[in-house]
């Protein structure tokens, strides 16, 4: 945790040009944006970085496909625009994926209406995917046998992108890239309040992890608190002109379902004539998402959620058993911030199904106040040059965006990098099966990092070795978490820098042996007990073979901190 410890230590008594409060993904990519662009930034969540809404999306990069139902053409545009964009600059992290879209025969759509849409998709889109397919019957029975196709009339398959990984890592990517470029930024820490005292903000912040409060300065501040961005303008005594209503969605991660040897997204429509998915996330399949509207930011899945979801994938699924609650490895809980005008009143009758995942940038000049309302991470790109932009038009000079606060390594230090993991041969050391290269992992998650994490494997070949198992991740990105990943507490790293908690059952987390090692690895020795007492909910409820696990040998932790460089 010392990263975390300096860069509070930067905030506290800190003068910046901009506060960011909210460490979602408007957040983090505001911050790479400005920070990029020469400004001083302080990014500050509540939270953990990406803890609400950023980590309960579906991991896909669209263009909005379904908003063409309601002819918005001119968003689906723009967000087929970002795509593109994102595709090109994360070609390690987001690859092309298929939708398969079987169509019932009593569906909203005939196939061939389908695969006008999906053609003009495409077209829209610029041709920046693979051309669509307009599919039959025998056709899907062919190419994937998992689907049922009593009922079906055919089907239509089209492109976008899905992150390889996990949304909440991505989201901590550009946390990253802004502290690389001179932000301070730090998780956990609460904004007490802001009042304006001449021509600056001044906070008063917490540390949420050990009370301390404290007062940082700043020209400007960005609203970027996601479904808490009306609280927190209420609290500074802003009116504006947009306002967020909720929109509460969840996902069910369960064994594998597809057949098919390629990945792909199955697409369907629900009984309500909505679409709902089934996306590969490694060895797991994720169903979802439903869309019931609520009125708080905070939810949980219900049993009629979990039930309607079963019903609706048994329905159109092929399965040698039908899903029961039991084949539930984990949910995914969040509401989606729409934007709507505040002067409609309540809007009771506005139908939230309709409301696209649009955003809105809303500027207080006078008082020097950037708000993001909505929203979503195809989106992310536009919404930090927006940002920028009107950071630039209340007074605050900017450098010139030369668009490298985004994106990859060079190809240059790509290939120098598998030329030394190919020659120390780093992807034979490791035999599981479906597994992706180690190679290739390492590239996608750590970037120039991986470099000195290939230099502890060569002197620590253990380095290299799983802890936990099925969790598949290896020593030394344990070490190189506890350095430069800022995780504060042990579900930061389970379910956010990592999506362990999403892909492992509880059993085989609560029977891991090697999971006390995780925490001593991030946390130290002394810390580890309490770390994993708040993870399990209580010291007397950790399970016995966690307690009793495996430490870490001390000439391996020696080798670690010789060879990772800090961040």
């Amino acid at each position: 945790m010392a990263l975390r410890t300096t860069h509070i230590d930067r905030i506290r008594d800190g003068s910046f040009d901009t506060l960011i409060v909210g460490g979602g993904i408007n957040g983090a990519v505001t911050a790479a944006s400005l920070a990029g662009r020469g400004a001083s930034v302080a990014l500050i969540d509540r939270g953990d970085f990406a803890h609400f809404t950023s980590q309960a999306s579906s991991n896909l990069v669209w263009g909005g496909f379904k908003y063409l139902e309601n002819y918005e053409l001119w968003l689906v545009f723009k967000l087929c625009q970002s795509r593109n964009r994102l595709m090109r600059a994360y070609k390690a992290n987001i690859e092309q994926i298929g939708f398969y879209a079987a169509l019932d025969e009593n569906g909203p759509y005939k196939p061939w209406f389908a695969g006008l849409g999906a053609l003009g998709y495409w077209i829209i889109g610029q041709f920046g995917t693979r051309r669509p397919r307009l599919l039959t019957r025998d056709t899907i029975e062919q190419e994937e046998p998992a689907i049922s196709t009593s009922n079906v009339a055919g089907g239509i398959e089209y492109q976008d992108g899905i992150l390889i990984d996990n949304d909440a890592r991505f989201v901590f990517s550009f946390v990253r890239s802004a502290i690389e470029a001179g932000a301070a930024a730090a998780n956990y820490v609460e904004l007490v309040s802001a009042r304006r005292s001449g021509e600056r903000w001044v906070a008063r912040l917490r540390d949420v992890d050990t009370g301390e409060e404290f007062l940082t300065t700043a020209r400007s501040i960005v609203n970027a608190a996601g479904p808490f961005v009306d609280e927190t303008n209420r609290g500074w005594g802003m009116t504006t002109e947009h306002r967020i209503v909720y929109s509460k969605g969840i996902h069910l991660v369960v064994p594998r379902l597809t057949t098919k040897r390629h990945q792909q997204v199955l697409a369907f429509y629900d009984d309500t004539e909505r679409l709902f998915y089934v996306i590969p996330m490694g060895r797991r399949s994720v169903i979802g998402t439903t869309d019931t509207r609520v009125d708080t930011p905070f939810t949980e899945v219900t049993s009629d959620d979990v039930h309607f979801l079963l019903a609706q994938i048994n329905a159109r699924m092929d399965l040698d058993t039908p899903l029961t609650t039991d084949d539930i490895i984990a949910e995914r809980c969040g509401v989606r911030p729409l934007v709507v005008a505040s002067s409609g009143g309540d809007q009771s009758d506005v139908d939230w199904t309709k409301l696209s995942r649009k955003h809105a940038v809303e500027t207080d000049h006078r008082e020097r106040v950037v708000t993001i309302f909505g929203g979503k991470l195809t989106d992310c790109l536009n919404v930090g040059e927006e940002v920028a932009a009107e950071i630039e038009s209340i007074g605050i000079p900017l450098e010139r965006d030369l668009h490298n606060w985004y994106g990859e390594p060079a190809k240059a230090t790509k290939k120098e990098f598998y030329r030394q993991a190919r020659l120390m041969k780093l992807d034979g050391v490791r035999s599981k099966p479906e597994l992706e290269p180690l190679s290739d992992r390492l590239w996608r998650r750590y970037g120039r990092r991986a470099f000195a994490m290939l230099d502890a494997i060569r002197s620590e070949p253990e380095m290299a070795e799983d802890i936990m198992g099925s969790a598949d991740y290896i020593r030394i990105e344990l070490y190189e978490a506890s350095r430069s990943e800022m995780v504060t507490k042990l579900e930061d790293f389970m379910r956010r820098r990592s999506k362990i908690e999403l892909v492992v059952s509880d059993h085989d987390i609560e029977t891991s042996e090697g999971l006390r090692e995780v925490a001593e690895i991030l946390f130290g020795e002394d810390d580890a007990d309490r770390r994993l007492a708040e993870y399990f909910g209580g010291d007397d409820r950790i399970p016995e073979a966690v307690r009793a696990g495996p430490r870490p040998r001390q000439e391996l932790t020696s080798a670690a901190d010789a060879l990772v460089s800090p961040r």
